[in-house]
């Protein structure tokens, strides 16, 4: 991977990073190893953000963001080495990801001095969690058909905003949304939208958790109804919601990849270890299985080092659109490789009333994994039309 920094200054900053979680996943934090994550965002939410507020303290919070926005200035390497390492010590997982690693950065490359001055300091403290209004009912993985309007009130300049947004992750934990709103009547698919910041505390804003498979809430079903922001909190021209919106997305799909695969690849190792205890790794066929999981989880690794070595050039090349469907398609089957391995066992609960395991848990979890941020359909045809340059699909 292309770097602008000596490997001894990467070497040095992972150094460091390891060094503090190792002095510090200690006394009130060490039992927060291993908690949170899909599917398990319930747990321990308290203490995992007075963690996170531990490491904004010390400095480990917004690392890649530019110092004089309160972050570090690591280089993109150093950023590959900060996911990893947490990911290897077993961190719990992070609160504030969707502030820090989508709003922040979509804000200092779009924001005004005053929504950075107004936004960015209490995300580097952890004093304010965002969540992210795109999807809705009829506005899935095909964004452009956002329903959700806003109206700009003359007399206060505020904007007014109603509509539905679901599949909100964290929002009932969120004191704020980032939210994609038709704001020009008549306006279709890309045009006439904007990325307003809206307040999720007031009487215009109804949170209703969705229960998943899993039995937890981690995704919320959002209603505007007559909300109101303040006309400063438009991020970015009326109208150009659109860009601003997919360059939040291409943030969601950089650096912390690399931490998820640690995550992915301690799964794989202890389902292989199960299988050895259980016998099932004496079954050619589940043996194949775990071989072709190993070499996906490096094809995904090696993808993922190529997408940065291309960001770090300057110019992202088309491994973004091809990471999510395999990294999801790859999870998804390790789900159901993972209950073919715990056998008739694995499809009874531990006890009353739903009390899943980590495979469990897995499984039913991540059958979402090929649906969220952009079905595996819609990934295909974003491959096809804007990478490969294939005729587009047909439209009514």
């Amino acid at each position: 991977m292309s770097s602008v920094e000596a490997p001894s200054t990467t070497e040095s900053f992972r150094t460091g990073f390891r060094s503090w979680l190792r002095a510090n996943l200690t006394g009130e934090f060490a039992s927060l190893r291993g908690r949170g994550g899909p599917g398990r965002e319930h747990e321990a939410f308290a203490q995992r953000l007075a963690w996170e507020r531990h490491m904004a303290a010390a400095g480990w919070t917004c690392v890649g963001w530019p110092v004089e926005y309160g972050g570090r200035g690591a280089t993109l390497s150093q950023q590959v080495a900060y996911h990893e390492e947490y990911a290897l010590a077993d961190a719990p997982a992070r609160v504030n990801h969707i502030g820090e690693q989508l709003l922040g950065p979509t804000l200092i490359a779009f924001g005004t001095p005053e929504q950075r001055a107004r936004f960015l300091p209490p995300i580097v403290a952890v004093e304010e969690l965002w969540c992210q209004g795109y999807s809705e009912p009829d506005a899935g993985s095909d964004l452009a058909n956002v329903r959700t309007r806003a109206v700009r009130e003359e007399a206060s300049g505020d904007w007014i905003v109603d509509g539905q947004k679901i599949w909100t992750s964290l929002a009932h934990e969120s004191q704020w949304c980032f939210v994609v709103a038709r704001t020009e009547a008549g306006s279709v698919r890309h045009r006439g939208l904007s990325y307003l910041l809206v307040p999720l505390d007031q009487d215009g804003v109804d949170i209703r958790p969705i229960v998943q498979l899993t039995g937890t809430s981690e995704f919320n079903e959002v209603f505007f109804d007559g909300a109101r922001t303040r006309g400063a909190h438009l991020v970015g021209a009326p109208g150009d919601g659109w860009q601003v919106a997919m360059a939040t997305l291409g943030f969601e799909r950089g650096v912390s990849t690399l931490g998820q695969q640690v995550g992915f690849r301690r799964e794989l190792e202890t389902l292989i270890a199960l299988a050895r205890r259980n016998g099932t790794a004496d079954d050619p066929l589940i043996r194949d299985r775990l071989a072709r999981a190993w070499i996906g989880l490096e094809t995904i690794r090696f993808n993922a080092l190529r997408m940065l070595d291309g960001v770090a050039a300057g110019a992202p090349g088309p491994e973004a659109s091809i990471g999510k469907i395999f990294w999801a398609t790859w999870h998804r089957d390790l789900g159901e490789l993972a209950m073919d391995i715990c056998g008739a066992g694995g499809m009874l609960a531990a006890g009353e009333p739903y009390d899943l395991d980590d495979w469990q848990r897995l499984f039913l979890f991540s059958r979402a994994d090929t649906l969220y941020a952009g079905s595996n359909e819609i990934q295909r045809n974003i491959i096809a039309e804007r990478v490969l340059g294939l005729p587009k699909e047909a439209r009514g």
